[in-house]
This record gives structure tokens, sequence and C-alpha cells, in this order.
């Protein structure tokens, strides 16, 4: 059973930092989210050495293959419990999935009971949980599209410097209310970010810079796909700039249409297909909405105030749960060997708390971490009763430190 009585379900909570009211707040504490939840080099090293493991595996068996990394470990926007997807690039006459299944099982690499090939979907796949660390992993076969997809999100992180922390946010969101599988009915990982993309990229206000009010960008994606998008007769097209289109078959059989997103990598694809259980999703962004909307512009002297260490806005709609805090600490414990810290001279960075990992030629895998001296606020000039909130001149005192760490083993416009 999933519990929030040791930890308090927020963690990312800094009990001596001074919280403003409100929008403020609520962009501070998905910093402190994003911060909080981002892979420590330890996380990082244990899911290189698990891909490793792999691999040889699959070397073993076919020494021309060749293994990618895909998905969100792939583009850095994975929560601590996300799996690893992995393709597996050669030539068969019929795809080796059971193979692989009996070489894993064989190996004792599975945890017992985990292990599922499913080999009718349009995606032939392998899911297990690996024994030893606990981390669940997909592996498919000759699917190379995954490669681009991963290398456009990057490309769009890039662009937008908030949109990982809004991802992460909506990743733990979707999560823990059971929405985040597209083979159940809900929205892959994959949609989530388009979606996220879609928004900022059609958004009135063209300012999405490393500043922008992470709160207000937040509650205004909950309200945008729980209150306004018309799902019946709207799809969504990042190509070009972004825009909307008006979908030709509106409706699956008697009930509302379901998500359409297209795939820009492949024509006429639409890669939120499977998403037959929008309205349950449309029904979690529009109550997120009202949640968080009550939250930061509350009636009369009712407001939530930050300042109590008990109190959280971001925590209104998600937790998490002791088991993650556990189960990371129990990663520490037990994998910390794979990293070795090497000191260097304290540089000023610009990456404000974010893991940048490069891989050398060695095969080892370099990590630059970066904390800067706290920057001021954004405020959100577009609401008339939210103010900009001042910092104390006492909140950049912090001294900046770097360090290096070597990780071991490698209304809506529609488009015509």
């Amino acid at each position: 059973m999933q519990t929030t009585h040791k930890f308090g379900g927020c963690p990312w909570k800094q009990a001596n930092y001074n919280y403003g009211d409100g929008i403020i707040g609520l962009h501070e504490e998905i910093e402190h989210f994003y911060r909080y939840i981002l892979p420590t080099p330890t996380e990082h090293a244990v899911r290189i050495e698990v891909v490793k493991r792999i691999e040889s595996i699959i070397h073993e068996l076919w020494p021309q293959a060749l293994v990618e990394i895909l998905g969100s470990f792939r583009t850095g926007l994975f929560l601590p419990n996300s799996d690893i997807d992995l393709v597996v690039l050669g030539r068969w006459e019929k795809l080796p999935l059971r193979s692989l299944e009996l070489e894993l099982l064989r190996r004792d690499i599975v945890k017992a009971g985990t292990m599922r090939v499913v080999d009718t979907a349009v995606v032939p796949i392998i899911k297990f949980t690996d024994s030893k660390t606990q981390i669940k992993l997909d592996v498919s076969f000759n699917m190379s599209d995954g490669i681009q997809s991963a290398e456009m999100i990057k490309q769009f992180s890039r662009d937008y410097p908030g949109l990982g922390k809004l991802v992460l946010v909506l990743k733990q969101f979707m999560l823990q209310r059971k929405l985040s599988e597209a083979f159940s009915g809900g929205i892959s990982s994959y949609s989530l970010i388009l979606m996220c993309i879609s928004f900022l990229q059609l958004h009135p206000r063209d300012n999405f810079h490393a500043q922008a009010n992470l709160g207000v960008l937040l509650l205004e994606f909950f309200e945008l796909y729980g209150i306004r998008f018309n799902y019946a007769q709207i799809g969504i097209s990042i190509r070009h700039g972004g825009c909307y289109n008006r979908k030709e078959n509106t409706f699956i059989g008697s009930k509302q249409s379901a998500l359409s997103i297209d795939d820009s990598l492949q024509n006429g694809s639409d890669v939120a297909r499977s998403s037959f259980a929008i309205v349950s999703v449309k029904q979690a962004f529009q109550w997120a909405y009202r949640v968080l909307s009550q939250a930061v512009y509350p009636q009369g002297e009712c407001q939530l105030r930050h300042n109590a260490a008990s109190s959280s806005i971001l925590g209104c709609i998600i937790q998490i749960t002791d088991e993650l805090v556990d189960y990371r600490a129990w990663l520490h414990e037990n994998f910390d060997h794979l990293v070795v810290v090497e000191s260097i001279s304290p540089l000023y960075g610009q990456i404000n708390g974010a893991a940048a990992y490069v891989t050398l030629a060695s095969g080892a895998v370099e990590q630059r971490i970066y904390q800067t001296q706290p920057q001021s606020v954004p405020a959100f000039h577009h609401l008339s009763n939210i103010c900009p909130r001042h910092e104390s001149s006492s909140s950049s005192t912090e001294e900046p430190t770097t360090a290096v760490i070597v990780v071991s083993s490698d209304e809506m416009d529609v488009c015509s």
C-alpha cells in the first residue's frame, strides 16, 4: 500500500525556505520539486549499470546488434521509478523476443513474476523488472523512430527551458492516478510531452525564457486541456511552430473521440490513438485546475500560506510516496560505490540545479551539477490581483559551488 505518513508526501519542500504566497509560492515549489526529483549521480549510475548488463547479454546472443537507449532516460525527463526503454537494432527474419526472454530468465536478470512479452502489439515489446535494482525495463526491436523522437524532445527542451520542469510535475500527476500508460487508455509520456510542447508553442505570451513563472504555466496547462480544449473536433500538431488541426473522425463509436496528436516524424500517424480514457484524463486536469486555482487565488483571508512547513500548494495535486523515498535511499545505500566524486575549483554555473550528463570517449559519464545564487522569482503580470514578490537581500548569500561527478561504467486557432 502506498503511503505518505513517514515523509509527509512533499519531500521537495525546503524547511527553512520562506515561500511566497499564491502563484509565486507555486512557482517556487515547482522549482524545488524539479531539483528534488532529478536523478542523483548514484541513480544515474545505477541505470547505466543496468543498461550495460542487458547490453552485454544481447551482444553475446547477437554480436552485431546495436542497443540504443530511448524514452525518458535518453531525454533526461524521467522520474526515479520510470522505466528504461531500450531498442535492439539488427537483422532477423522474425523478431527474437522469445529468445531474449529465455536468456534473461536463465541469467536470473528478471525479478520473479515480472516478465511479460507483448508480441501482438503494434510495437512488440519485452517488459520486466531487473532483480538487482528493481528498475523496470521495456525492450523493443528495430523501432528506431524512438531515437529521433528523443532527440527532438531534447531540442525542444533547449528551446523551452521550462518544458522539463512542467513535464516532470505532470508525469508525477499522471502516474499517481494510473493515467500514464497508453495500453490502459491513458496518455503515454511521449503524448504528454507533445501536449506540453504544443501548449508552449501556441501560448499567447511568447516569453518562455528561463524566468517564466512555472506556477502560471502549470495552471494554464490544466485549464487548456481540462476545460477549454475541444477533444472531439481538434487535433494537436507541433509541426512548423505548432497548430491545431480539425479532425476528420470526431467520435469513436458513440463516445467522444480520443485525443489526437500528429506524429511529426511519421505522416498520418496519430501518437495518441490508444488513449481511449481521455475523458478520465480531462476530468483529472479539470480537477487539478480547480484545486490549484482555489489554492493560489482564494477568496477572503483563507489564502494558503507557505510559511507553515506543513502547507503545500503543489502538494494539493501531487504526492511523493514513502515507498519512493525509501527506494531512493536504498539505491544510495547499495550502489553509491558506482560513483566517484572528483573535486574541482568552484565555478559559477548556468544550469540552476539541473544535471548535465556527457558521455566521454572512454565510456564514462561525466555529470556537471551547478548551484548558483538564488534568482528572483518571475512575477506574472497578466493577472491584476497578483503582485511580484521581491526577494530579500538575504536570499542571495548562498555560496555558489560546482562539482563534477564521474560515473564509473558509461478560443482556438485551427490550421487549414
